[in-house]
């Protein structure tokens, strides 16, 4: 159409190249200023300008092609099935199966070949491969899909990372080389080519071998020793429950903002459909965040705030009604029944783990106290010996209280943000069985790409370097000393559409640590949950590049160094260990609550 710009037509290009290589008439492309994600047969693509250069071109170009091939040549229900359950052999097989599917469109055009080099190329830019010094830092991951992309499309690892592949390549050959060359002639067949990943990954030790037969024993043990206790936790479901829990809640979470105020519209592009509430599609599951590439800090950085005069703490239950909470948090539920049961189970585990460090024990010998069963003949034959008694002691257990921080940026929208609200949920109440104070806080901004800041900034006329230039909003979902069975409802706001916005990690950090620092406990845990980087693109249109990420790792290496509280973060499919001292990186968002259950467990039990 002749009123269309240049880049409307090169989206119905993109658009249409799709669809044919798809196979798919309804596939609908849109731009986005985050990561690319793809949700069944909506596609979202990285914006390239609206001057088109020629490399964004064809990384918007590679994008799409990879998407339309999964769409093509990949099938999902097998591809869960045949996962791995390990954290790492996850992340392999993932990026094993992504360059078979995309090494078939590139052996059959050449074009398409062309297009998942720029994309690649443009993604390994920000991968921790790029960092890498020795072997240790090397992402197998990145390392094998880029040995294997070698043997299946014949070209060669790109230079900026071939020295980095090189620090692992011969241990990577030596162990599993046959099957790297086995893999080359499975490309056409779906199953057959993830059972030879998981035979390579077994062959790398990324993998433990399958045993059936002890599995199901320890699943028969977990049952019985769990059985009890989840009963208990049943009873606690029900008790909490909304009359309405068992009814479809589906598309009923209010659109819009929460408090009334003004607030700028989300912008073109943004998806606010009700299918990202608690959706299973991919959206809910990839990473969303970029990896962006490591900033030195230069010495004279220094962070500061344009307006905090906009900015809010408020609790989860001033933000809606208390019909409408009832409402989301029965949505909540009805999205994770399968889910509950699995960590509660898990949680179990962990208050077994935590009582065991509270179990007492006796001191002998004592000249008063109760009397002492294994001293009853003494006590006969000489009644006035005053050794016969003996004192219960307990075990010194420190008074604790852990705060969960998760992100409430629109990127945890769908499954990541359920999980997590589901996590903290059955966290919190095994910990409160245990007598250990739990706190859970969220963060997001106001509004997107800036809100009452911005505004006071352009009134002032646009001085420049500004700082942070959006409205903060910190969310208080359960207190500390707030029993659990008058917050659980609470949760249930992070269900709501609307809610989940940019996220300025550094300041959330530091408000989340000032609450602890007030908390009278001899033990204090923060547990930070995110998906990606400090993202705000408000603050970064019109300050240095990477100005929220270089403000993050310093309070961090503060908190680490002189802080009495203990740090440890979970990154959902983004490297958060460049960040973090103690972290984790999960790829799978349903590892999530064993992985807080783990990281906590290993906390308590550390000196």
């Amino acid at each position: 159409m002749a009123d269309q710009t240049p880049l409307d037509r090169f989206r119905s290009a993109l658009t249409g190249a799709a669809r044919a290589l798809a196979h798919e008439p309804e596939v609908e492309l849109s731009w986005t200023a985050e990561a690319p994600v793809q949700n069944g047969k909506a596609l979202r693509v990285p914006m390239p300008g609206r001057d088109l250069p020629a490399d964004k071109a064809a990384e918007a170009r590679g994008v799409a092609d990879s998407f339309a091939l999964r769409l093509r040549h990949h099938d999902e229900g097998l591809h869960r099935r045949m996962a791995p359950a390990e954290a790492v052999g996850r992340a392999c097989f993932d990026a094993i199966e992504t360059v078979r599917y995309e090494a078939l469109g590139a052996r059959d055009f050449a074009g398409i070949r062309e297009n998942l080099h720029a994309f690649n190329a443009a993604s390994l830019a920000s991968d921790p491969i790029a960092r890498a010094n020795s072997a240790d830092q090397v992402p197998v991951a990145t390392a094998l899909a880029l040995m294997l992309r070698e043997r299946l499309s014949g070209q060669p690892v790109p230079e900026p990372v071939r020295e980095a592949v090189d620090l692992v390549r011969q241990r990577i050959e030596t162990s599993a080389g046959a099957d790297l060359n086995a893999l080359a002639a499975a490309i056409d067949d779906q199953a057959a080519f993830q059972s030879l990943s998981l035979s390579m990954l077994r062959h790398l030790d990324l993998v433990e071998a399958e045993t059936p037969e002890s599995t199901d024993m320890d699943d028969e043990e977990d049952n019985s020793e769990d059985g009890e206790q989840e009963e208990e936790d049943g009873s606690d479901e029900e008790d909490g429950a909304s009359p309405d829990s068992a009814q479809d809640m589906r598309g009923e979470a209010t659109e819009g903002d929460e408090d009334g105020d003004t607030e700028s519209e989300p912008q073109e592009g943004e998806d606010t459909t009700e299918a990202d509430i608690g959706d299973e599609g991919e959206e809910g599951m990839l990473p969303v965040r970029p990896n962006r590439p490591w900033t030195d800090i230069p010495e004279g950085f220094e962070y500061k705030v344009y307006a905090n005069r906009f900015d809010e703490v408020i609790a989860a239950s001033e933000l809606c009604d208390e019909e409408e909470l009832t409402r989301l948090r029965a949505y909540l539920d009805s999205q994770l029944t399968g889910l509950q049961g699995v960590v509660t189970r898990l949680a179990n585990r962990l208050q077994r783990r935590l009582m065991a460090q509270q179990s007492r024990s006796w001191d002998f010998d004592q000249e008063e106290g109760l009397l002492d069963a294994a001293r009853l003949a003494r006590v006969v034959v000489a009644p006035g010996h005053s050794l016969s008694y003996k004192v219960e002691r307990d075990v010194e257990f420190k008074d604790t209280v852990v705060t969960l921080l998760i992100d409430n940026s629109g990127s945890m929208r769908g499954r990541p943000i359920s999980i997590a609200a589901i996590s903290a949920d059955i966290m919190a109440r095994t910990l409160e069985r245990c007598g250990v104070k739990v706190e859970i806080l969220g963060f997001t901004t106001r509004a997107w790409k800036g809100g009452q800041s911005r505004e006071a900034w352009l009134a002032e006329g646009r001085p420049a370097n500004p700082g942070r230039l959006n409205d903060l909003r910190h969310i208080i979902y359960k207190k500390a000393d707030e029993p659990m069975r008058r917050a659980r409802r609470n949760l249930g706001l992070m269900m709501r559409e609307g809610l989940l916005k940019e996220n300025i990690d550094g300041e959330a950090l530091l408000w989340a640590h000032e609450r602890m620092l007030a908390r009278p406990e001899d033990r204090r845990i923060l547990m930070v949950i995110s998906d990606g980087a400090p993202v705000d693109d408000s603050t970064l249109s019109v300050n240095s590049a990477g100005y929220l990420e270089q403000h993050l790792p310093k309070v961090i290496e503060w908190i680490e160094k002189f802080s009495p509280v203990q740090l440890v973060a979970i990154g959902i499919g983004h490297d958060v260990t460049r960040y973090y001292r103690r972290a984790v990186t999960i790829m799978d968002v349903e590892q999530l609550g064993g992985t807080i259950i783990e990281q906590l467990a290993d906390l308590f039990e550390e000196e």
